[in-house]
Parts: C-alpha cells; structure tokens; sequence
C-alpha cells in the first residue's frame, strides 16, 4: 500500500519500495528492511513518526472498540452525523465509505496502520470533518493504531472472542482494556463490569448504573421508545431497531455525537426516528415469517439477540467458524437451547476444519436434544427453519449477518444468508 503526501511516496511493502519512496518501518515488517535497501531504497521512517508527515488537523477521529456493538454503534455515528450535515467516513467491518458512498469492500475491521492513513488522507481529501472507524483487538495488541489522535474512544463492552488469537480471556480484556488507559476522550458503558479505563475525560454510559447518559425507560413495540436523562434534563428517541443491547448501541451512538459535535441532545435523537438497522444486524428479512438475520457469534452475542423475544417461539439456526477459538462452540449450544423452541446447527464458514466435528462441539453444550435437528448445508438449514416457521415464530438466522460468501478452505463461495432466505420464500409463491 502507498501513501502519497506533497509528491513524497510512503509505502510499508518492501518490494514497492525504491530509492524514489520511503520506507514506513513497523514491526510487521521490520524484517524486510534489508530487501528494501536491496531494492534501492534509502529512505526509512519510523511507523510512529508518520503523524508527523500527515496534516490531521482538520478531521476528528471517533475510535470504536468492544466485543459486540462495534459495528453497529460506528455506522449509526456515521448516520447520525451525516443527518446533522457533517460530512464523514467510515471506516469497519462493512468496508470503507466517504459519505454516503462505499469506496472500498471489506478487507479488514482495522487496516495495518498505512492503511488506516490511507484511508484518513481520502477523507480529508472529500472535506470529511469526522473519520469514524472500528478498533479491533487485533489492531490495538499489534499497534495497528499508532500514531493516530483519536477526539473520542469508545469501548462497548467485553465478553469471550478471539481467544485462538489471544489464547487467554483475562490477555484479550487486557488488550480491549489498554484501549482506554491514556487520557484521551473516551465514552464506557459502566454496565460492563470487567472493562477498566482511566477516569481522566471519561465519560459514561448505561442501563443499570448512575452514568452520564442514564436509560431511565424503555420499550418495545415496533421497534423501540427509550428515555434517557444527561445533567438532570430527560430525553426520549425512537428507532425501528430491536434488543436490549441496540439500547446500548444507540446510547454511544447518541452520546459520542454530543460530544463530540456539542449538538442539542434533542437534534440528535429526531435523526435516530427513521433509522432502521445495519445490514446483517438484527436485520428483519421477512415478516412474514419473521426472519432475522444477525452476526451474532459468541455466546455473549447469542444471547443478547436471543432473550430480546421473551414473546416468541424461537427458531435458531447457527454454527461457529473453523480455526477460531472452539471453546466457545458448546457454550454457543448452551445458550440456543436456553432459548429456542427449535435448533437447527448447521455449517457456518468451516475454513480448514471439517463442518461435522464443528457442530459435535457446538452439540457437547447441548444435553436435551430432542429439539435439535443437525444440517450441514447451511440452505438446506434455512429451508427447514422456514417449514417449521407460524405466525408464533421468529427465524433467527446467526453468526454470518451481512456477510457475502462462505469460507470452505482456502475458497469464498457466493452465500449470503439474506439472499438465500428471500430465494426460498419467492420459490413458495
């Protein structure tokens, strides 16, 4: 990747460089630099020192980090801020987009950090006041965002992931938590009880604990109604999305734009009244019958989505990936028969490891499984939950939400899961 400011080149892929480019040096690739000299260059720069040759100045940078939420609280920042006519770009698991308009498909939650300039200098370049990006644990632990002054740091919450990367759950809270230790302008959900930050320009957050921005009221019909108190002076919004934790989503969202924009609480919340769901997100495919389709895929997840249709005959059909953390597999299956009426285990994106031996451990959670039926082709899973489905059912389809394809070895194949669900209901007509 290349990075151009005032005719200077900038590049952190040694074969690119020449005696005409400078070399950004990280330690990801800190190894290459005898292969860069080789190939002529003869100008090196510290990763840490590339602010330094960047203007910044004129865009703030909102920095969204946590287990589950990240997504769904940065594109309803975006949207926000759009609607009070900022101009922004955003920057996440969805791709990369400049107002309004999606310039880059997904390759990375966070980009190795000259993608992350990269991707900061286009928004400049667009007039974009505002650069709204999803922080990964993997990014934070390897250093992807260093060098970049972040106006406000959100952390949502923490529960189990990644842990074939981290290896420990007590290393990943420690990583998802150094996120929080400088003195930077950041927002916490308090209701998170293993997150630790430093109070310092903190600001808070919840349902359940005294915070800045306190949920006093909610509920649910159509969506939902929520109220809320900051400094004593109570707030209501609407919005047509659904779960509890979409409370603690809109409520970053709404807050980071306060503070960061200084906008009447008021103006914010009228911009949530339309705004429905992100793609893959809760994200109603049919009603009839109900369809969801959600990327929920860690218990925690599971579970948040699950228990917000306390109403309805659940139907859940769900695996786990292959080569991520399997420990989390049985605790999956736990959690989907606390609630479902109906389980349907099928393929999820196996990569390397064999689609059956996935779902034996996502079945190790399940003691009664006479409700459970095993399908590893994930459209003939869809199938049978749509043949189960009554006017008292939801279908709750999990773990790949938006996602285009399915992963089977080294290969993506075209699969989305709303797609498929919308080609079996038109087949029925």
């Amino acid at each position: 990747m290349k990075l151009i400011i005032n005719d200077k080149t900038y590049t952190d892929n040694s074969g690119e460089a020449d005696k005409n480019s400078i070399f950004v040096v990280s330690k990801h690739n800190e190894k290459y630099i005898q292969n860069a000299k080789e190939n002529g260059c003869i100008d090196f720069l510290n990763s840490s020192e590339l602010k330094n040759h960047l203007d910044m100045s004129s865009i703030k940078i909102i920095g969204i980090t946590g287990t589950n939420g990240k997504t769904t609280t940065a594109t309803t920042i975006y949207k926000i801020l759009l609607s009070l006519g900022f101009k922004v770009a955003l920057q996440g698991t969805r791709g990369f987009f400049i107002n309004e308009t999606q310039v880059e498909d997904y390759s990375l939650t966070t980009p190795i950090q000259l993608g992350n300039f990269v991707h900061i200098q286009k928004a400049i370049q667009n007039g974009c006041q505002f650069f709204v990006m999803e922080v990964s644990s993997h990014a934070i632990e390897q250093n992807r965002i260093e060098g970049l002054t972040f106006a406000l740091k959100i952390h949502t919450n923490i529960t189990r992931d990644h842990l074939d990367y981290h290896k420990t759950i007590e290393e990943y809270i420690r990583v998802k938590n150094s996120f929080l230790s400088d003195e930077s302008v950041k927002l916490v959900n308090i209701d998170d009880n293993v997150m630790k930050y430093n109070f310092t320009n903190a600001f808070t957050y919840s349902l359940k604990n005294l915070s800045d921005y306190k949920v006093s009221k909610y509920e649910f019909e159509h969506g939902m109604k929520v109220e809320f108190s900051y400094k004593e002076k109570t707030y209501t919004f609407t919005s047509m999305m659904m779960g509890i934790f979409n409370i603690y989503n809109l409520m970053a969202s709404i807050a980071a734009v306060h503070i960061t924009t200084q906008k009447s609480l008021e103006d914010i919340c009228q911009t949530l009244k339309n705004f429905s769901c992100v793609s893959g997100r809760m994200e109603i495919v049919s009603l009839n019958p109900l369809v969801i389709v959600d990327f929920a895929h860690t218990p925690d997840g599971m579970d948040e989505v699950l228990k917000s249709f306390p109403n309805k005959d659940i139907i859940c059909v769900f695996g786990a990936g292959g080569n991520r953390d399997s420990a989390k597999r049985p605790l999956m299956g736990e959690v989907a028969k606390k609630y479902s009426k109906h389980i349907i285990v099928t393929s999820d994106n196996p990569r390397f490891e064999e689609p059956k031996m996935i779902i034996e451990d996502i079945l190790a959670g399940i003691n009664d499984k006479s409700n459970v039926e095993v399908l590893i082709d994930r459209k003939e899973a869809l199938k049978k939950a749509i043949s189960l489905a009554n006017e008292k059912s939801v279908i709750l389809v999990l773990g790949k939400g938006n996602e285009a394809t399915q992963i089977i070895g080294d290969k993506k194949f075209e699969f989305s899961d709303k797609d498929e669900v919308l080609k079996i209901l038109n087949s029925k007509v």
